[in-house]
């Protein structure tokens, strides 16, 4: 049988740029493409496809100093650039990478809107002013041109809000032209909305007659400018569309329950004022209102906010039977908030129908003040523990796997759900202060050294009453017995409702556990002080033996020092970041 040999690989073509063209390409220098006639700029691409004009119109700085005689200079020089490499090839306009992406998405990208210009006059060969119906539809079909994602170059200057840019590609568009969503579902303005570019939103809504705002999971523009957090653009969205009040998500959810689940209080105040009926619709899988989103948040000042506008919205209940008192209970701080409720300014106004609700009963037959006492972990008779592990279930489920406006349920308490790891916390505290108070009383009446009893005077005083690190002791066990008494009081004042007026029992466990730690280290150092007053005679061991007695607190607090140095440079470090978001931020909002 003839010997067929190996089969022939197949090789891909790699395509690149040398060097000096890159860097050319780059710094929008055009002596280096001058210098080489031969070079044929079509076929000029990168690994990833970019020709010439992607490269440099990804390099291009938008740097803070905009306004320097140094930076009008280097926007002059790319202008250039671009303006001779499309004389010598006009066919890179239309070139794709291989994210699909034309020159014109990496200039919206960036928000080259006076490259934008150039590449109309391109299209258009030079003449705007008078364009016939062959140059408009070149522009405008090169306008709406999409990448592998579907996005135009509006699409992408909607994104990151080019007010410029949006305003250049929407230029010579046909206002009818109905820009279609991309394949997230995003139209130019719900991404301009979510971004919270009120004047890339208003430029849309003025010169786009047709504006499409639908986005994701059958959300609207004004579902997006809620989620952006910013009132000014949702004032904007309601003032041409206020008929979107009430239109709602896949999942039921109107824009009144993204701001209430945000806690966006300005945004529901606008959006009652707007449509006050919003407040009474549910969502589909548990009808949830607005109010009682708020309520499940914690949100006092919000539900105040919406009782204020719609008292009677109240009244709704989910399909769990959950009234407001009801999500009020489950945020372990029932006490503060319906105060809040009765009191709106210098006025108090006092809700029959709230009042109400505290006796009412869900489908499992619970009232708020039963959930409240779960949430305090009450339970007096095995009945009522039956009935407190049923409603941490119910509450589990309620913050497990849900979220609203692309954010998560804020968690329960932990209060709440650790009740059992917090009990073990407690009695652990019981023991050891007990037995801190219990060594250290012993400590007290037995002094080291003993007594003097020889005079009458002198019977009951300490042999060593006035040596200093006798002092020492006396001083550091009076403070370990005093802190450790403390911590147990603490602990009984936790479980009496008679005397305990914290709602928050975390922060009475991590109080009484840093009252315990102080003990410990009072009743180690009384130990040193005790040790060396007796041994004093001895000088050498008795230096020896404090310093390694010692030693353990040293090295303790070295431990607690070196961590909160780095906690607080990783702090440091969090929130710098965060501002150089933030001016980031800054400088591309409008």
């Amino acid at each position: 049988m003839e010997d067929m040999g190996e089969p022939e690989k197949l090789v891909e073509s790699i395509t690149y740029m040398d060097v000096p063209l890159y860097k050319a390409a780059a710094e929008g220098k055009i002596e280096e493409f001058d210098n080489r006639q031969e070079i044929n700029l079509e076929s000029l691409k990168t690994p990833n496809y970019d020709n010439v004009l992607h490269v440099n119109l990804a390099n291009s700085e938008r740097t803070a100093n905009a306004w320097s005689f140094k930076s009008r200079s280097r926007r002059s020089n790319r202008s250039d650039f671009v303006k001779k490499i499309l004389g010598k090839c006009p066919l890179l306009l239309l070139q794709t990478n291989r994210k699909g992406q034309t020159p014109l998405h990496i200039a919206a990208r960036y928000g080259r809107s006076t490259t934008v210009k150039l590449f109309i006059e391109c299209r258009a060969d030079g003449d705007i002013e008078n364009l016939g119906m062959d140059e408009l539809k070149a522009v405008r079909e090169m306008l709406r041109l999409k990448d592998e994602e579907s996005n135009t170059a509006l699409h992408v200057a909607a994104r990151y809000g080019y007010v410029g840019m949006v305003q250049a590609l929407l230029e010579l568009e046909d206002p009818d032209f109905p820009y279609s969503v991309n394949k997230n579902h995003e139209t130019p303005l719900y991404l301009a909305a979510k971004g919270g570019y009120r004047r890339s939103v208003t430029i849309l809504l003025d010169k786009w007659k047709s504006t499409v705002h639908g986005g994701p999971y059958c959300r609207t523009a004004l579902h997006a400018a809620v989620m952006s957090g910013d009132v000014e653009t949702t004032k904007i969205i309601l003032k041409e569309k206020g008929d979107l009040t009430k239109e709602t998500d896949e999942n039921g959810h109107t824009p009144l329950h993204y701001a209430a689940h945000l806690g966006h209080n300005s945004i529901v105040e606008e959006l009652l004022k707007e449509d006050v009926s919003a407040a009474y619709l549910g969502d589909k899988k548990w009808e949830m209102t607005p109010l009682l989103m708020a309520a499940r948040q914690g949100y006092g000042r919000t539900v105040r906010m919406i009782l204020f506008h719609c008292p009677a919205c109240c009244e709704k209940v989910d399909k769990r039977g959950w009234n407001l008192l009801h999500f009020v209970a489950f945020r372990d701080n029932p006490l503060q908030l319906i105060l809040s409720f009765f009191t709106i300014g210098d006025a108090e106004l006092e809700y029959g129908s709230v009042k109400n609700l505290m006796d009412w009963k869900d489908t499992y037959g619970i009232t708020p003040q039963q959930v409240y006492d779960a949430c305090q972990g009450l339970a007096s008779s095995e009945n009522n523990q039956r009935k407190k592990e049923q409603i941490v279930e119910l509450m589990k489920d309620i913050v497990d796997n849900e979220e609203v406006a692309e954010k998560a349920i804020n968690p329960v308490p932990s209060s709440t759900i650790n009740r059992e790891g917090l009990q073990k916390t407690r009695d652990t505290h019981l023991v050891v202060a007990a037995l801190v108070a219990t060594v250290t009383f012993a400590a007290a009446i037995t002094v080291p050294g003993g007594f003097k009893g020889e005079k009458e005077l002198d019977q009951g005083t300490p042999f060593l009453i006035h040596d200093p690190a006798f002092k020492a002791f006396i001083v550091t066990d009076a403070m370990a017995f005093g802190l450790s008494v403390y911590t147990l009081i603490m602990h009984f004042h936790m479980v009496n409702p008679l005397f305990s007026r914290s709602l928050d029992k975390t922060s009475d466990i991590m109080l009484a556990d840093r009252y315990l730690g102080y003990a410990t280290y009072a009743m180690v150092i009384a130990f040193c002080t005790a040790l060396y007053a007796i041994l004093k005679s001895s000088h050498g061991l008795g230096i020896t033996l404090c310093s390694l007695g010692l030693s353990v607190l040293f090295f303790s607090l070295i431990k607690e020092t070196m961590i909160s140095s780095l906690t607080l440079k990783l702090e440091i470090n969090s929130d710098a970041i965060d501002e150089v978001g933030k001016r980031i931020d800054a400088l591309r909002k409008p």
